[in-house]
């Protein structure tokens, strides 16, 4: 070789060098990518039902614990205030929740005979992942099949017992497996809502939740799914569980956690739901979602073999801490705070804290400032496998909020006496205070009696580049949507109280998210404004308009030969919605042409004819409804006028029931709203009372059997009809029949259900039909119709001596 060749070859391989190190290290990033929270929702102790509560509450003082609630009778029954007894718990109090028997059973499409024997965490996880989902921005759609991994932190469901009566197993039905078991809480949620990827119920005790959010974590990073749902769940509904836990006196008898103090006597048990999203934040970015906080690294280990299967590990919490802060590339020191198990025993808060101290002290008392730790079990109990989900919501709000609530009641209440204190670089706060460092980075802790330990590094978001300041003074669209009249004026009221408070710089944001970050009902209301005052008092004025919305998918553009007039329309919303009518009108495009496009951008096919040259508006959009024809102007003679014009015909458009896309009314750095609104649920009482008496449902069973004797004459078709409806019904347990106009799966009906439908109508007709061939698609009136001829058909071929032909 010559020397310009050795050159050249060294110069390519150190290209390939550089090009490798460049891979490598992008590899190395997409190991450790942050996550962002962009959703969150909670059920707490204390009637705390939002995030917003839930931060009020930290910030004030006051514990959430309550006597046992008087559903709750098993648990009542068992106690006795001297510790010690066989078969009786010592505890009567708790953090509980205010209302667990209620539930929207109808917006979630399941039927009032399975939402009764649902476990009561089911019913509250599918409503509170669907606010995360909301408050995310989310638009939940079963159809879409969205890309979301469901991680479910659960240790107990404790409600299917009130149906376990030896004397009486009438009441045990298939929904007795899926209501109850750990595996359809998370699966349920992706059932019900569409879900496509990864769908897991961890049991790891107290560290559920936050082992599940560790998995999800994982699986972003891994690509297995694009948004991840974390949720947490724990409800106190066994009094064999209280009573267990009492013999080993885990628990307080004053039903409190007493965290690092030195009264601890054991945790207070607490109940709650929580829910996250999560997804990788490049992507939030890039979706203009709402971050709240970034997840930047988590790890679990477990304690091997310690001194006993439920006592605490320091070493092992050791490594759990470092695994954490090193998958998070964040230094010891640079910790602003740290949200502690802190159960408030005696043995394993001083384990916890000597454990930390072990881990961050050294770099903590170099930098001179203490390090701030809490627990939020001291304020609303210990909630077991939903406690590290309602950690993380709090810390995010912390890093939110850039604030430390006091974690101790400023009373002047001795510390734990068997933690050296004086010797630690860590400080527990009896005030609010101000985050102690310019950054803001917190860890999360959660230990598992089961050995399991857990813990995720969060930092505050700071966005790469300052947000663009919103483009204010164009008109607006307001959308909201709901499945019956009544929730969507509750919502139309609380939106409307939220645009009162509302900064009016936030107005396209806020528009832009209603409009694309919630799913599309058939009950409507959209109005047109300018200013939050303006959209305020329209959703006042339009809140009676609450009929449902018909299908409708194309529209009429109606154009006079005035192309100067609509080249400069075409102008207008160009400069109003560049997003929606960028690259229009193309090349050689008449702007008839062009603006007939335009409106099919939003989802609507669009016919255009042209009408000979007059007065009135340029162009007009014209649809059919059932009332006749409806017509606004899309263009109008005044110039300037477009905007407004379009918006008012794309109000139109919804209300009439057209499905519609509205994201190019948007500017590519409008953002979400995270805090807005979320769906107002109609909840009706679904629950099993306890104890269940020997009598069973025997009453309710010999009137069934009493209806069923009742079956008329098969050519009848219009009584048969009804019967059918009737049968149905009562397979739904419902309290009115469905809507004839709905299919069978829409009145909340399954495979069990039409198993048990078809079987009662062969019991009654012989009608040679199985489930798998009933059509359920077909809306109820067109389904009954079919049977009502067939059940017809074939008792008139016997009554001729023919055997039907199936």
């Amino acid at each position: 070789m010559d020397p310009a060749q050795i050159r050249q070859l060294m110069e390519d391989q150190l290209r390939l060098s550089r090009r490798l190190k460049s891979r490598i290290q992008e590899l190395e990033d997409e190991k450790h990518a942050p996550l962002a929270v962009t959703g969150m929702s909670v059920r707490l102790p204390g009637g705390l039902d939002t995030p917003e509560a839930y931060w009020d509450f930290l910030r004030a003082e006051g514990t959430a614990d309550s006597p046992i609630p008087e559903d709750r009778p098993g648990l009542r029954a068992v106690y006795d205030p001297v510790p010690g007894k066989p078969g009786r718990s010592y505890v009567d109090r708790a953090g509980f929740l205010s209302d667990i028997s209620h539930f929207d059973a109808e917006f979630f499409g399941i039927s009032q005979r399975e939402a009764k024997l649902l476990d009561p965490q089911q019913r509250m996880l599918l409503e509170t992942a669907w606010e995360a989902m909301e408050r995310a921005g989310i638009a939940v759609r079963r159809s879409d099949r969205l890309d979301v991994g469901v991680y479910l932190g659960m240790m107990a469901s404790e409600y299917g017992e009130r149906l376990e009566d030896r004397s009486d197993m009438t009441r045990i039905d298939p929904y007795y497996t899926t209501g109850g078991g750990l595996c359809f809480g998370a699966g349920r949620i992706s059932h019900v809502m569409g879900f496509r990827g990864p769908v897991m119920s961890v049991d790891t005790a107290c560290s559920s939740s936050l082992s599940a959010l560790h998995l999800a974590v994982r699986a972003l990073r891994a690509g297995e799914c694009r948004y991840a749902l974390v949720c947490g769940s724990n409800l106190l509904l066994s009094a064999s569980l209280m009573v267990s836990l009492c013999q080993t006196r885990a628990v307080s008898p004053s039903g409190r956690s007493k965290s690092f103090l030195a009264t601890a006597d054991g945790y207070g048990r607490g109940e709650g739901v929580g829910a996250i999203v999560l997804m990788r934040q490049d992507d939030a970015e890039r979706e203009g979602r709402p971050v709240l906080a970034a997840v930047r690294g988590s790890a679990v280990n477990h304690d091997g073999a310690a001194s006993g299967l439920t006592a605490p590990n320091g070493p092992a919490q050791q490594e759990v801490f470092r695994a954490a802060l090193a998958d998070a590339r964040v230094g010891a020191g640079e910790l602003g705070y740290v949200e502690a198990h802190g159960t408030g025993t005696a043995l394993g808060d001083p384990i916890e804290v000597g454990a930390l101290d072990e881990v961050v002290g050294a770099a903590v008392r170099e930098r001179g400032v203490p390090l701030p730790i809490g627990s939020v079990k001291a304020r609303l109990g210990h909630l077991e496998a939903a406690s590290g989900i309602a950690a993380v919501i709090k810390t995010v709000l912390m890093l939110q909020h850039g604030e430390i609530p006091a974690a101790l009641p400023d009373d002047g209440a001795e510390l734990n006496p068997h933690i050296p204190w004086d010797r630690l670089a860590l400080t527990v706060p009896r005030r609010n205070q101000p985050w102690p460092l310019a950054r803001k980075v917190a860890g999360v802790n959660s230990f598992g009696m089961s050995g399991t330990n857990a813990h995720v590094v969060l930092e505050a978001y700071e966005p790469a580049h300052p947000a663009p300041a919103p483009r204010t003074g164009r008109p607006e669209l307001l959308t909201l949507s709901a499945k019956d009249p009544v929730a969507l004026a509750e919502l139309a009221v609380a939106v409307g109280g939220y645009l009162k408070k509302a900064d009016p710089a936030q107005l396209p944001a806020l528009c832009h998210t209603l409009r694309t970050g919630r799913a599309t009902f058939a009950h409507r209301l959209a109005v047109t404004g300018t200013t939050v005052t303006e959209l305020a008092e329209g959703l006042e004025a339009a809140r009676g308009a609450t009929a449902p919305a018909a299908g409708l998918r194309v529209a009429v553009l109606r154009v006079r030969a005035d192309d100067a007039r609509l080249a400069e329309a075409l102008t207008e919303l160009s400069d109003a919605f560049p997003r929606a009518a960028a690259g229009l009108p193309a090349e050689g495009q008449r702007p008839a042409a062009a603006l007939a496009e335009l409106a099919g951008r939003f989802g609507i096919r669009v016919r255009t004819e042209q009408e000979s040259a007059g007065t009135g508006a340029a162009a007009r959009l014209e649809w059919e409804t059932p009332d006749g024809a409806a017509s606004l102007p899309l263009v109008g003679e005044q110039p300037g006028t477009a905007p407004r014009l379009l918006l008012a015909a794309l109000a139109g458009l919804f209300l009439a029931g057209a499905d519609l896309r509205f994201e190019g009314l948007g500017t590519p750095d409008t953002r979400l709203l995270g805090d807005l609104p979320t769906y107002p649920f109609q909840r009706k009482r679904f629950w099993i009372d306890e104890p269940l008496t020997g009598a069973g449902d025997g009453g309710t069973q010999a009137a069934r059997e009493e209806r069923g004797k009742a079956a008329p004459a098969p050519q009848d078709r219009e009584a048969v009809r009804a019967y059918l409806m009737a049968e149905l019904t009562e397979a739904l347990h419902a309290s009115q029949e469905p809507d004839p106009d709905g299919s069978f799966l829409d009145a909340g009906g399954d495979s069990f259900l039409s198993t048990l439908f078809i079987t009662k109508v062969e019991e009654s007709y012989e009608l040679g039909l199985t489930a798998e061939e009933l059509p359920l698609e077909l809306p109820l009136r067109e389904l009954f119709g079919r049977l009502a001829d067939d059940i017809a058909d074939r008792a008139g071929a016997r009554a001729d001596g023919e055997e039907p032909i199936a």
